[in-house]
């Protein structure tokens, strides 16, 4: 079992748990938390925001009976982490975009810490948060208030595009990665998959991925796939 060190309330459904313990992991892993009994069922899948000498940290939006219990907690409290899972996302060399949308730009943080000189862009419909932690890792950052902020991200000018967010705005990233390559870019366009989890190693197939070689699994093969590996379903 973990420890809680904090769990703040960032803005409207939105928090920041720290925990204690020795962990770490990959860019774009997850672990799989639990702080409950025998429900809800499932533990709930949550990316790493941020790694410590002394801790992890995750960074997550209500949105269901787990994630309320998640937020109930206080310091000092225990709950269970298991992981880190899946493929994150990859270490490159080149210019690198970070492009995030709203709880999406959760995994993008540890990933500006460990590519420092990224062009970093963040999108929200509502209320910001969490960023200016990233200025001071990135080259240039944009911060997109109730737009679009793909539309600030010219692909064309970056070697490896990382993207997380909702599902609409991953498919207008694949579609601006494919015009790009097609106008002579050598972009990679790397996204992150927020499908629903249930064990978190593949065993169960709820997080099922239509690829174009076929079914893959967000939690062993993802849950980031280069773009053109998707197919996203109307």
């Amino acid at each position: 079992m973990a420890t809680v060190i904090s769990n703040e309330r960032l803005t409207d459904g939105v928090y920041q748990l720290r925990v204690a313990g020795d962990y770490g992991g990959e860019m774009g892993q997850f672990y799989m938390l639990r702080a409950w009994g025998a429900y809800p069922l499932l533990s709930r899948p949550l990316s790493i925001h941020q790694v410590h000498e002394d801790g992890i940290e995750f960074l997550y939006h209500v949105v269901g009976e787990g994630t309320e219990l998640l937020a109930g907690l206080v310091p000092g409290e225990p709950l269970s982490l298991e992981g880190p899972f899946g493929r994150g996302f990859p270490q490159v060399d080149g210019k690198v975009a970070l492009v995030g949308g709203g709880i999406g730009i959760a995994p993008l943080f540890y990933c500006a810490k460990q590519l420092p000189g990224c062009d970093i862009y963040l999108g929200f419909s509502r209320e910001p948060f969490r960023t200016e932690a990233f200025r001071p890792f990135a080259a240039e950052l944009t911060v997109n208030v109730g737009g679009l902020v793909l539309d600030s991200v010219d692909f064309s000018a970056y070697d490896h595009v990382f993207v997380c967010g909702p599902l609409p705005m991953l498919k207008a990233a694949q579609l601006k990665g494919f015009a790009a390559v097609e106008a002579g870019s050598r972009a990679r366009v790397h996204l992150s998959l927020e499908n629903r989890m249930a064990c978190g190693i593949g065993a169960c197939l709820v997080c099922s991925v239509s690829c174009r070689d076929g079914q893959r699994k967000a939690c062993t093969d993802g849950p980031v796939f280069l773009s053109e590996e998707v197919v996203f379903h109307d």
